[in-house]
């Protein structure tokens, strides 16, 4: 998220000196299996329709005869078992379901921001300066800035991994200094719980080349900017929030996060379900 650079500075010095272990919450994604639909006949020796067969009334039996006769049309009859297994569920309605523990799939927002639980500590692996991210996003997210390097683009981290604790202090303390309304601060600033660096799979970047597009919207005039665009896909990185993006947070070209894998993939993608207003 955009906030002043001293600040961020500040925080990411502290990151620097604090210990790799530090504790954070478990949330774990998991696949939904598509509902089974039975678009069969049910069996003709199923109880169920020998049962309906002999409590036929006498005079139904006698009327269906008559009309077969007379009219000389074919009539089939098949009663279908009622199974809870394959009654048709709400997934075609809703388009989503959650299980207990996913990440939700509802656009539940607090001012746009979608929320997101921290990364397990087991999780998140040094890419140097004191940042850390996921290990998938992280084996990325090296390779990608060896290899902008090797084009002759130096991509620096200025944020990756935040905590809880982290945002608090970056989305109430610096909205206090700036005096800053909560609305008008979480255009720019996502409040805690509610931030993608708390998944471990986003990273903001600068260009070593121009630093004072650091945290700024004219950073997509750097060589590294242009770069990434054109190829932060290659290495399964997206930009969070271009221009005009749908939760309306201001437009960020330095924010950057993985999609690589399942699970960053179901926690980042619920944000496209979200519909304009």
């Amino acid at each position: 998220m955009q906030y002043s650079r001293t600040r961020e500075h500040q925080l990411s010095n502290s990151d620097r000196s604090r210990p790799a272990n530090k504790s954070a919450h478990l949330g774990k994604a998991e696949d939904i299996p598509a509902a089974l639909r039975n678009g069969g006949k049910a069996r003709s020796d199923h109880p169920k329709s020998m049962v309906a067969s002999k409590q036929l009334p006498l005079g139904g039996i006698a009327i269906r005869l008559g009309i077969l006769l007379a009219g000389g049309a074919a009539f089939t009859f098949a009663t279908t078992p009622r199974d809870s297994r394959t009654t048709p569920t709400s997934i075609a309605s809703t388009g989503n379901i959650s299980e207990p523990g996913s990440q939700s799939t509802t656009t539940d927002n607090v001012l746009n921001h979608l929320p997101y639980l921290e990364a397990p500590d087991a999780e998140l692996v040094s890419i140097g300066g004191g940042y850390r991210l996921r290990k998938a996003a992280a084996t990325k997210f090296q390779s990608m800035i060896a290899a902008a390097r090797s084009n002759g683009v130096n991509i620096t981290t200025i944020s990756a991994f935040r905590s809880v604790e982290d945002q608090k202090r970056l989305f109430f303390g610096v909205g206090a200094e700036r005096g800053q309304q909560p609305t008008k601060r979480a255009e720019v600033s996502a409040p805690p719980k509610y931030s993608e660096h708390h998944t471990g799979y986003a990273i903001d970047v600068g260009d070593s080349a121009v630093p004072a597009t650091n945290l700024n919207q004219n950073f997509d005039t750097t060589p590294a900017y242009k770069w990434l665009k054109a190829n932060a896909a290659t290495y399964s990185f997206e930009l969070s929030f271009p221009k005009d993006n749908i939760q309306k947070v201001s437009y960020e070209p330095w924010h950057w996060r993985f999609v690589g894998d399942i699970n960053s993939l179901e926690t980042f993608y619920k944000a496209h379900n979200l519909k304009s207003k």
